[in-house]
Formats: structure tokens, sequence, C-alpha cells
């Protein structure tokens, strides 16, 4: 049974402390967003200066992607033992050191090997900051919180598109990774002072001062203080890796199998279209600033993808959401890639797919989190996002060797709507009984009545 405080943190009027932990949730992961894309603005430059084949800069893509997967799949769930937060704080300062150091990178292999490192970082971060969001947020606002938070990769994309080709200009490829890494460096201070742990997480793990840390936060929400913690549930101790069994428990071993499926296809379309696109633009005989406008056009138009699906989710059934956005972004990228002759369709289409495409990931985070309970939520998350990571480092480096051997992007953009088709059939297989765009609940609880399809 839930504890009296976390049932008012869910059945409740959104507080002031819960959306500011949301607006934190965002700002980190604008780090993913800036991430990834401080790469691909910077490929044509670092590509020159080191003289790199197609096939070694897809490796050096996927660098990041590979310490990413590391992060979620071994980083992130030690959240679910130690907390959200200090596990947060220290894989903040891993990325920091990570972008900082790899603006002194003197060859493709240090820079690949800093990328590493840097996404062992990124990844911790990630799977935390949507399970905060998510844990944060009331039942009422949870899917457009997650879906918010989503936005973030979006805006970092974007913002981080603004500042490359500024900085680009004037300063060269390695000002760039300076930037993010003091720009990393300052959101430890920025969760260090606003972003409190998880409510959950206190009152079952009850870490050390968990009762006064609980009481500041039943006073935000208006109740009253606690005199002692609740017994805390009788549990095994053991280390993180002993949770990853609990995701194949007989009623969430196929929701697991088809969400992993699923996060693999999406992050494979979407990391191929945010990596390669502004590189694939100038192959389609787009200026090198063309190439990085509509880069940054796929990214703008992710932050009102990531809301719009967080809206529609509360209105209407989250999977048929998601398929729809699927089966339309198969089709837009295919038009997308073959309308490089016309500049100003081509940019409103590039808009339309980062519209989609996001939208398409967000959705993916906003069900996650409501199909696990608190003990393993970190771990289903982290473990699905590493899965996903899995098609995200492939995709770089399949698109690399299959330019190397004469594909025209047309056909790189053809066969990448395919996997996104292969997305929404998965979600039709995927049982999401108690998932709801307005009320995500935990498998122990009574799904709520399901309203009509529509």
């Amino acid at each position: 049974m839930k504890h009296p405080l976390s049932t008012a943190l869910d059945e409740g009027p959104m507080k002031r402390f819960q959306w500011l932990a949301v607006v934190v949730c965002i700002l980190l992961n604008m780090l993913d967003g800036f991430d990834v894309l401080v790469m691909a603005f910077t490929a044509d430059a670092v590509s020159q200066e080191f003289t790199l084949s197609g096939t070694m800069l897809g490796l050096l893509l996927s660098a990041g992607l590979v310490g990413m997967a590391g992060g979620s799949l071994f980083v992130a769930p030690w959240a679910d033992r130690i907390g959200r937060r200090p596990l947060i704080m220290l894989c903040l300062a891993v990325a920091s050191a990570g972008m900082l150091l790899s603006a002194a990178s003197q060859s493709p292999v240090q820079l690949a090997v800093l990328r590493v490192l840097t996404g062992l970082g990124i990844g911790g971060i990630l799977a935390c900051s949507n399970v905060l969001a998510s844990e944060y947020a009331s039942k009422r606002w949870r899917a457009l919180a997650v879906s918010l938070n989503s936005t973030g990769y979006a805006l970092g994309a974007t913002l981080g598109g603004m500042f490359a080709i500024v900085l680009l200009s004037s300063f060269g490829w390695r000002s760039v990774f300076l930037f993010g890494g003091l720009a990393t460096a300052v959101a430890i201070a920025l969760v260090f002072f606003w972003l409190p742990e998880s409510l959950d997480f206190l009152l079952t793990k009850q870490p050390q001062r968990a009762l006064q840390r609980v009481n500041v936060l039943a006073r935000k929400l208006g109740q009253a203080t606690l005199d002692r913690l609740p017994d805390p549930p009788s549990a095994k101790s053991a280390g993180p890796g002993g949770k990853v069994g609990a995701l194949f428990a007989p009623h969430l071993r196929r929701s697991t199998v088809l969400l992993w499926v699923a996060f693999f296809c999406v992050m494979f379309g979407f990391y191929f279209v945010t990596s390669w696109t502004p590189k694939l633009l100038v192959e389609a005989g787009l200026s090198a600033k063309q190439g990085i406008t509509g880069g940054m056009l796929l990214n703008l138009g992710g932050i009102f993808g990531a809301a719009a699906i967080g809206a529609l989710a509360a209105r209407f059934r989250l999977r048929n959401v998601l398929i729809n956005y699927l089966v339309v972004t198969a089709v837009l990228l295919v038009g997308f890639i073959s309308s490089t002759s016309m500049l100003a369709v081509a940019f409103v289409l590039g808009a339309l797919v980062g519209l989609l495409v996001n939208g398409c990931v967000a959705g993916l985070y906003a069900t996650a989190p409501a199909l696990y309970d608190t003990s393993i939520r970190t771990t289903g998350v982290g473990f699905a996002i590493g899965v996903g990571r899995g098609g995200a480092i492939l995709s770089p480096t399949i698109a690399g060797v299959l330019l190397d051997a004469n594909w025209a992007p047309e056909h790189l953009y053809i066969a990448v709507s395919v996997v996104f088709l292969a997305t929404a059939a998965a979600l039709l297989l995927l049982r999401t009984d108690g998932v709801h765009g307005t009320a995500p609940q935990d498998p122990a609880t009574p799904p709520m009545e399901e309203s009509p399809a529509r």
C-alpha cells in the first residue's frame, strides 16, 4: 500500500517545487541533446583535421553513444540503491570532465575514448532525470511532465547548434566541447540546490537523514510531518544487478522485451536522423551552413513534438498516439530527403520530421516508468534506454559504412523509414494495461478503466 505522502503527491495538485523539479530534469536532459549534437555539428571540422573516412567518422559519432549505453545499463541502476540525486551529481562530474578533456584531444582515438567517458555520465543522468520527472509529477500531469522533460533534448540540440555555428566560425571545434564541459559543471550546483531526492526512494530505502528530508517534502506538500518513518519493505540485500531479473517476472516479461525492441528501433532511427542529417544534407547538395541549419530545424521541431505528444496522451491512449507518430514519421522521412532541391520545402519537412521523431522518443520515455514499481523503476528505465542506445550505436556506424559503399542519402532515409514502421509493429503487441497519459500506474496497482478508443 502506498504511503499517504506518496498518495498526496500523486493525487494532489502540482506544487511549485514539483514543477521546479521537472524543470531541473528538463535542463539536465538538455545536456544529452547538446552532447550528441556537439559531435554532429563539429563532424565536418573534426573530419578535416584528423582526415577521417566515412566509416571512421561513423565510429567516432558512435563512441559517445557507446558510453551512454554503458551509463544507462551499468551506472543508472545504482540509483535504485544509493539514490537518484547523488548519482546524477556524480554523473555530471564525469560528463563535465569528459567534455573538457575532449577539447584538448590530439587524435581521433583520444577523442573517441573521451566521448565514451562523457557518454557514461550522460547515460546515467538521462535515466535518472526521466525517472525523477515521473516520480515528482502528479498522476494527472505525469505524461506531460515526462514528455516536457524530453523536450530538453531538442532544446539542448537547438541551442547547441546556435552556439556551435558561432564558436566554430570564431574559435574552432574545440571551443564547442569546452563550452559544453563548463555548462555541465554548472549543472552540478543546479542539482545540489534545486533537485530533491525521490520521495518514494526516501520512504522505501531510508538513507541517512531520511526522516528530516521526508518532512521537508511533507511541508512542501502541505501535509503533516512524520514522527517516524514507515517500516521499510523487506528485501534481500543485493547490488543493482540483482534487480535485472525482476524485469522478467511473468507479469513483466512480455512488456519488457517489447519495450526493449521499441527503444532499440526508435533510437536507431532517431540517432541516424540527428547525427547524420547535417552531413547528409551537404552530401545531397546543400552548403555546410545549410546542413547545420537543417539539423537545427529538426531539433527545433522536436521541442514542440515532445510537448505535443504529452498533451495528446492526456486525451488519447498513449500507444495509439505513438503508433500514429511513427507511421507519419516514416512517410515524411522519404519526402524530406527527396526535397533538397527545394530548400524551403526541405526545411519545413525537416521541422516536421523533428517534431514527430522527438515525439516518438518522448512517448517511449513516458511509457517506460509506468511499467515498473519504485524498487526497480530506474533499473527498468535504464535498461530500456541502454538497449535503445545499442540501436543508436549501430545507426551512425552502419550509415558511415553504407555511405562508403556508395549508398545515396535517399536510400539511407528509406531504410530508416522501415525501422520506424517496425517500431509501430512492436507497439501494437505491447501490453499497456494501466499505462495512460493521465495516470501511469505501478504494475502492482489495479489498472484504471480505459476510455473508449478514439
